[in-house]
This record gives C-alpha cells, structure tokens and sequence, in this order.
C-alpha cells in the first residue's frame, strides 16, 4: 500500500476508490504538506470576461445610492423644465410620455444585466463554498493528524515509561 493510499485510509472509512475528486485532491495536498486555499477574488476576476466585467460594474452602480439619488435628481429637473421652465414650448409634457419611455427602455436593459451580475454572484458562491469545504477538510485532516501523532507520542512515552518502572522494579528487587 502507497504512503498515500495509507494516508487515505487512515483519514477516511471507506477506501479510496470511493472517495470524490475533492476529497482526493485535498488528502493529496494535506499529505505533501501544500496549502490548499486561494484568494478566490484573484481567480475570479482572472476568468471574467469583458462583459461579465461590465455587468457587475452596471450592477455595482445601478444598486448604489448615488446613483438612486443622481436619478432621482434627473427626474426632478425633467419634472421641472417640462412645467415650469417650458411651460409653453416643453419638449415633454405632462404625462411625461418621452420620460416613459425612457425609463421603460432604461428598465428593459438594465434588468438582464443586474440578473447576469447575480448569476454571477451566484456562481461566486458555489465556487467561495467548494473552496471553504476543501479547506475545511484539510484543516480537519492535518488536526486528525496531529492527534495520531499527540498519541503516538504519548503511547511511545508511556511504554518507555513502563519499561524504565519495570527496570527499576527489577532492580530493587535485585538489591532486596
């Protein structure tokens, strides 16, 4: 049996043919001592493509309240130039059907690309979880690990003990 099929073995009740890939990859890691965890930002951001960049930046800045505020600002002064300012000559009257239909076509575009931005944070999840699970399991592993060792020691400890008490043992009883 392979040092790390001894390993397995040791950590997991069940032989290694039926362990996952994960939990395959993470023993591999945890018996050649390598870290396992990763900055899950950098990962991330290295397989972003331009427009799932785009989307989340729509998405950063449309669920901000500076852009609720500046929005709210451009319907007031639409408001305003339409009824006071251009009482007689508005570009837009009330109902304000121009601004309408504006906001409808702002709506249309915006929605998918707030929705593509939380699939992706969705997706961001998943991977941060399986990250956090690997990690978990090696954590628990290498403690699994040192307590075999803490035991080992103590065991080796008490033996030598034990022969040292029977030695001493036999010797007074030499003398006696």
């Amino acid at each position: 049996m392979s040092n790390l099929s001894n390993f397995m073995h040791h950590h997991f009740d069940k032989p290694a043919e039926e362990l996952g890939d994960i939990e395959k990859r993470v023993l591999a890691k945890a018996h050649a001592r390598k870290v396992i965890s990763t900055d899950i930002n950098a990962a991330l951001s290295a397989e972003a493509s331009f427009g799932e960049r785009v989307a989340d930046g729509i998405a950063r800045v449309g669920g901000s309240w500076s852009f609720i505020l500046a929005f709210l600002a451009f319907l007031v002064v639409w408001t305003l130039i339409n009824t006071i300012i251009l009482a007689t000559g508005a570009f837009d009257p009330y109902p304000f059907v121009f601004l309408n239909l504006i906001l409808s076509m702002l709506a249309a575009i915006q929605a998918p690309i707030i929705m593509m931005s939380q699939n992706r944070q969705a997706e961001r999840d998943r991977f941060e979880a399986a990250k956090d699970y690997e990690v978990n399991l090696k954590a628990e592993l290498e403690v699994l690990s040192l307590h075999q060792k803490i035991d080992m020691r103590v065991l080796t400890e008490l033996t030598a003990l034990r022969e040292d008490v029977a030695r001493l043992s036999a010797e007074l009883a030499a003398r006696g």
